[in-house]
C-alpha cells in the first residue's frame, strides 16, 4: 500500500532557514553555572546589566559571586527602567566603557535583557540605536552575552533583537541583528519563585500572546509553529497555577515546593520557546496594537497585550481558523475541527486576563475614545503588524481598539 502524501499543510514543502545561535541551560539551579559557562564563553571583565528590583530580590550578588567564584570581575548596571529607552542603553554604555568590559551578562526581565543588547550594539560598533532599527545593521562582531531571565515572560534571550524605545519620540525601535543572539540562556525556574502575582500574571499573558501569535503569522513554518505550539501547551497548563501563586486569600497551587517549582518551570521554559518561536516567525497585529498604548499611556507590555489579544483571535479567525482550531484542541476546550474553535480560543484568553486580575478593557487603563483613531494611526505603523495572518490597516485596528474599549470590565 502506498504511504499517504496527504501531510498536513503540506509542511514536507514548506522552506525555512533554523540558524540557532544560543545555547540553553535549563533546569532548577543551573543560575549557580553561570561562572563555569562565563569561563567557558571567555568573558573576564563582565558587565552584570539589570535593575534595582532584581538586584533587592539578591539576584545580582548571586550573579557576581558566581563569576567571582571563577576568578572574572564584574561591574553591575542596575539602572534600567521598564520598557528601556535609548537613555538607558547610553547610560549603560557609559558603565561598559568606563570599565573596559568584554562580556554581558543579563539578569532580569526583558527590560534587562533588551537594554544589554543595545549596550552591545553600541560599544562594539558604534553610534546610536536608531541606526540599527530594523535587521542586520551592525558590521562588526560583537560580545558574548549571557541572559538569565527572572520572569516567564519575554523570551528575549532566545531573540536577536533588542526592542529599544526612543527617549523623545517613545517610538519602539526593533533592532535585530544574528550577532545581537545570547551566546547562552540560562533558564533557572527557582529564579522566578520570587515574582509577584502582578508581574506573574503580566509576563505570562505576554509569554502566552507570543505563542499564540507566532503559530499563525504569515512568516510562520514548521520550526516556528513546532516552537510555538509547544510554548501554548506548557503556558495554557502552568498559567491558571502560578498566577494565584502568593494571591492573599488564594490556596497553595502545589502541595509540595516540587510541583509548584514545575508549574513555573512550564513557565519559563514555554515563554522561552515562545521567544524562539517569535525569531523564526515574528509577530502579528496584537503587538502593533500593544506598543502605541504603552507608548502614549504607560501600559505595561503585558497589560497591553491582554487587552488586545483576545480580539485579534476573533479578527484573525476566518482566516486561520484551522490553526486556532489545533490551539483549542490542545487545551481541550474544542474539538481541533470545531467552526467555533478561534471565538471560544478568544473567550478562553479573556478568562484568563480576568481571572489574573489584568484589565480587561481600554477604559479601565485610562485610554479615551477620542484618543483611538491616534492610535491607529500609530499601530498602523508598526512593523509586526505587517505579518498579521489577515491584513490590518488603519481602519481595521481602529475596529479592533474600539472592541478592547466596549468589553465588559
Amino acid at each position: 500500500m502506498p504511504a499517504s502524501t496527504n501531510f498536513a499543510e503540506n509542511d514536507a514543502l514548506v522552506p525555512f532557514d533554523f540558524d540557532p545561535r544560543t545555547r540553553v541551560v535549563y533546569g532548577p539551579g543551573t543560575a549557580d553555572r553561570l561562572g563555569e559557562l562565563a569561563r567557558e564563553t571567555g568573558g573576564t571583565r563582565v558587565l552584570v546589566v539589570s535593575d534595582e528590583g532584581i538586584a533587592r530580590a539578591g539576584h545580582v550578588d548571586r550573579a557576581v559571586q558566581k563569576l567571582a567564584e571563577v576568578g572574572i570581575e564584574s561591574a553591575v548596571f542596575t539602572d534600567v527602567q521598564p520598557n528601556p529607552t535609548t537613555e538607558d542603553v547610553d547610560r549603560g554604555l557609559a558603565a561598559a566603557r568606563k570599565h573596559g568590559i568584554d562580556f554581558l551578562v543579563a539578569v532580569g526581565g526583558g527590560s534587562s535583557m533588551d537594554c544589554a543588547k543595545g549596550i552591545n550594539f553600541l560599544l562594539t560598533n558604534g553610534g546610536q540605536m536608531r541606526d540599527y532599527w530594523g535587521v542586520g545593521k551592525a558590521t562588526k562582531p560583537m560580545l558574548p552575552l549571557i541572559a538569565i531571565p527572572t520572569t516567564a515572560g519575554t523570551g528575549s534571550e532566545a531573540q536577536s533583537f533588542a526592542i529599544i524605545a526612543d527617549a523623545t519620540t517613545h517610538v519602539k525601535m526593533a533592532c535585530g541583528d544574528k550577532r545581537a543572539a545570547c551566546r547562552v540562556a540560562i533558564l533557572d525556574p527557582e529564579l522566578t519563585l520570587s515574582m509577584p502575582p502582578g508581574v506573574t500574571a503580566a509576563t505570562g499573558i505576554d509569554a502566552i500572546s507570543h505563542a499564540l501569535e507566532s503559530y499563525v503569522t504569515t512568516r510562520r513554518n514548521p520550526v516556528s509553529q513546532l516552537f510555538a505550539r509547544r510554548a501554548w501547551r506548557l503556558l495554557a497548563q502552568g498559567f491558571p497555577l502560578v498566577v494565584t501563586d502568593g494571591k492573599a486569600g488564594a490556596p497553595p497551587i502545589a502541595a509540595d515546593h516540587k510541583s509548584l517549582l514545575a508549574a513555573r518551570g512550564a513557565m519559563l521554559l514555554g515563554a522561552h520557546l515562545a521567544g524562539a518561536a517569535i525569531e523564526n516567525s515574528m509577530l502579528g497585529a496584537t503587538h502593533a496594537l500593544a506598543n502605541p498604548l504603552t507608548a502614549h499611556y504607560g501600559i505595561t507590555h503585558g497589560f497591553a497585550v491582554g487587552l488586545m489579544l483576545p480580539h485579534v483571535i476573533r479578527f484573525n479567525s476566518p482566516s486561520v481558523g484551522a490553526l486556532y482550531g489545533s490551539l483549542a484542541g490542545d487545551a481541550r476546550i474544542c474539538a481541533a475541527d470545531d467552526p467555533r474553535a478561534g471565538e471560544l480560543l478568544a473567550d478562553l484568553i479573556a478568562g484568563m486576563v480576568g481571572h489574573s486580575g489584568l484589565p480587561t478593557n481600554l477604559a479601565q487603563c485610562g485610554v479615551k475614545r477620542g484618543m483611538l483613531p491616534q492610535l491607529a494611526e500609530d499601530a498602523a505603523k508598526q512593523w509586526t503588524g505587517t505579518f498579521n495572518p489577515r491584513p490590518v490597516d488603519e481602519s481595521s485596528l481602529l475596529s479592533l481598539y474600539e472592541a478592547a474599549f466596549d468589553a465588559a470590565a
